[in-house]
């Protein structure tokens, strides 16, 4: 069995941390993986990046030289919109490799989409957001246009029926209708927003969350975790983080800070201090109340699981997250969530059982949330076991691994008896 997955990088975010398990999870069971990027930054020899100087070149640019095709500027985006417009090579690239099953992740720069048409074998694609069934954005928000057919998208600030998000619903709808295609949707709230698009609801969807290795990621020792990042012993340490902590408005900072000065107003004694990875401190760093600790990027699993035991806890300010890899990450260490409950998040924090769910988007609530985790002790040490039993019960890597080999050989097994019948 041959699976090749196909990814937008190998390191960056959320989809590529998924992609990049799965490969581990998948060969560690015997099954012949790679994995496929358009930006290639590490140096896994099972991940391949573009080959030649043009594809590098392309990778690079292609964002910016569709959004100048399409007529958008920076100003006319109210979100991240991809029109998947510019040819590739792919198709040729994996009709040499022959896999079995090509399994898609987040593949919205990394090819033009009518491209999935020229694949010869059966498409997983997994959901890491909304892309693959709207007219361009990831995040819809509060617009549902995608259950019918985009238009007046609120994303390009559009009052038109007809606009780029209708063309590139039409394309969508054209490209994926003969598709041999399964999804899957890491959360119940995304495989619920899929289902209802008009394009996968006819389509065969399954619940799988992404995995994770929970033999790394652990409680590690609190002092000496707090020790290696330069970090006070006696404070009570709240964790936030993320690629473009404080620049990408999707994870809430703005919200943040705003619930900093309400728990800095809460805690007049001994007040907690945040701990901030995925962002350099600004030239100007303002304080709401509350000590803030930057520490730039952590990208490596040893330093992320000793980051999330150094911190008391994890608080999640997004506006829309499918199924969080942070919060995952955090509760395997042992280390309780505070979030929004919004999109997936409820999949993973069981409110005042391993975490709390704050309303949506009250910064009062999420102040009060860590107020009530860290008011008494008994109840912090019973929702930090509880954080880690949720994420090995429910999303450890061989579990989440397991499922997905079922599945393969689900699909193979359907597609030898179409394409040999009588021998089966």
């Amino acid at each position: 069995m041959k699976i090749i997955y196909l990814n937008g990088a190998d390191i960056e975010g959320g989809a590529a941390r998924a992609a990049t398990r799965l490969l581990k999870g998948v060969r560690a069971k015997g099954l012949d993986a790679r994995l496929i990027v358009q930006r290639k930054s590490g140096n896994d020899p099972l991940v391949e990046g573009a080959v030649s100087l043009t594809e590098r070149v392309l990778s690079r640019i292609r964002p910016t030289l569709e959004q100048l095709l399409c007529g958008l500027t920076p100003g006319k985006l109210r979100g991240p919109f991809c029109s998947a417009l510019l040819p590739d090579v792919l198709p040729h690239r994996l009709a040499a490799m022959a896999p079995d099953i090509i399994h898609l992740h987040w593949v919205a720069r990394m090819m033009r989409l009518e491209t999935l048409e020229r694949f010869q074998a059966p498409i997983i694609w997994t959901l890491h957001d909304s892309w693959p069934f709207t007219g361009g954005c990831y995040l819809p928000g509060d617009c549902n246009r995608y259950r019918d057919s985009c238009g007046v998208c609120p994303m390009l600030d559009s009052h038109r029926e007809r606009d780029l998000s209708r063309r590139i619903w039409e394309r969508k709808r054209r490209a994926w209708d003969s598709l041999n295609l399964i999804v899957i949707a890491p959360s119940t709230w995304m495989a619920a927003a899929a289902r209802s698009s008009s394009l996968f609801r006819d389509r065969r969807i399954e619940v799988i969350p992404n995995g994770i290795d929970v033999t790394l990621y652990k409680p590690c020792d609190k002092p000496a975790a707090r020790k290696r990042f330069n970090l006070p012993q006696d404070k009570k340490l709240i964790l936030f983080g993320a690629k473009d902590a404080t620049s990408d408005r999707n994870k809430g900072f703005h919200l943040l800070q705003a619930a900093l000065g309400e728990l800095a107003a809460m805690e007049k004694g001994n007040r907690p201090e945040l701990v901030l990875f995925g962002a350099e401190k600004p030239g100007v760093a303002t304080e709401p109340g509350v000590k803030i600790h930057y520490l730039g990027w952590q990208g490596d699993d040893t330093s992320l699981a000793q980051l999330y035991s150094a911190a008391d806890l994890f608080v999640l300010p997004s506006l829309q997250e499918n199924l969080p890899y942070t919060v995952m990450e955090a509760m395997a260490c042992g280390t309780p969530c505070v979030a929004f409950d919004q999109g997936g998040v409820s999949d993973l924090v069981d409110h005042h059982e391993n975490g709390y769910l704050a309303r949506p988007y009250d910064p009062v609530d999420v102040a009060n949330g860590i107020s009530w985790i860290f008011a008494h002790q008994e109840r912090k040490v019973l929702l930090d076991g509880n954080s880690r039993r949720k994420i090995v019960a429910k999303f450890s890597l061989s579990k989440i691994t397991e499922n997905h080999t079922k599945l393969y050989r689900e699909l193979i097994l359907k597609q030898q008896q179409v394409t040999f019948p009588s021998a089966l």
